[in-house]
């Protein structure tokens, strides 16, 4: 199917209808080049003919769903593509079927493969870029969720054990989740390191936790002190920590049981599938 053509005539209207026809398109589904202006000339001594390019407009839904239809065609899978163009930048995709974990891929990087793929194709021809964005059964939200829980769990675990944590290497969207959340953290700061496929983020204790935990308060706990008062006791400080990071820290934020189960696997063991 012919997406643009040349064309020579005596005038640009008649150029235009010609190109029109051979394209069956509409005016409204084409754009217009003049490649060479004419001119009628004078009692025909020194005319020239009018040389335009047409070619058709095009329509991001369209190429997406015909790219995305081609792809699950090919390994089998059916699959509903649907498309919402918003203010010509913004083109949502969301996929409706069966089996969907088959799509999603191990923590969404067949999912993330898919809109990378369709993004190129779609931005394949110059001009206006449009931002490609696909999910299915709102798996994006459920992970950017897990994500933000893993940074706060994480960030606590830096605070209180005064070193670095490192997380597994992450694509570029799931590490900007994880300095978003922490960005106003009164006690951490994160960073990228890495290169490629291989980058990560970490997590760092600031300097001001590190002065406020070195106090000799810290190292040796408060002591039981009686009010005078109420006649009540204060509970040691270390002593309550101790008890505290024990028994609660370590099962609510382990690094290796946070990260390596997502939440949303609690809905749907296809969200497990490789």
């Amino acid at each position: 199917m012919l997406k643009s053509i040349e064309v020579i005539s005596k005038t640009k209207e008649e150029a235009v209808n010609k190109a029109l026809a051979e394209l069956k398109a509409t005016i409204d589904e084409v754009e217009i080049e003049v490649i060479e202006e004419g001119a009628r000339g004078f009692l025909g001594i020194g005319s020239k003919p009018f040389k335009i390019k047409v070619s058709k407009k095009s329509d991001p839904v369209k190429v997406a769903k015909d790219f995305l239809r081609e792809i699950f065609v090919s390994i089998g899978v059916s699959v509903t593509v649907n498309c919402e163009l918003i203010d010509e930048k913004y083109l949502n995709i969301d996929l409706v079927g069966d089996n969907m974990g088959v799509i999603i891929g191990k923590r969404g990087q067949t999912l993330d493969s898919l809109q990378y793929l369709t993004s190129i194709v779609v931005n394949k021809k110059e001009g206006s870029f449009v931002n490609v964005s696909i999910d299915t059964e709102n798996y994006r939200k459920k992970r950017k969720e897990t994500l933000e829980s893993l940074a706060v769990g994480l960030a606590k675990k830096a605070k209180h054990l005064r070193k670095d944590v490192v997380l597994e290497p992450m694509n570029p969207s799931e590490r900007r989740v994880i300095h978003a959340t922490l960005q106003n953290d009164r006690y951490v700061t994160t960073h990228s390191e890495g290169e490629g496929a291989f980058r990560y983020v970490v997590i760092s204790p600031k300097d001001t936790v590190y002065s406020s935990y070195g106090t000799s308060s810290y190292k040796s706990g408060y002591k039981d002190i009686k009010e005078k008062d109420s006649g009540n006791y204060r509970g040691s400080y270390k002593g309550g920590y101790k008890s505290s990071y024990k028994g609660g820290y370590n099962k609510e934020y382990s690094y290796k049981e946070s990260y390596k189960s997502d939440s949303y696997n609690l809905d749907s063991e296809n969200y497990n599938a490789e």
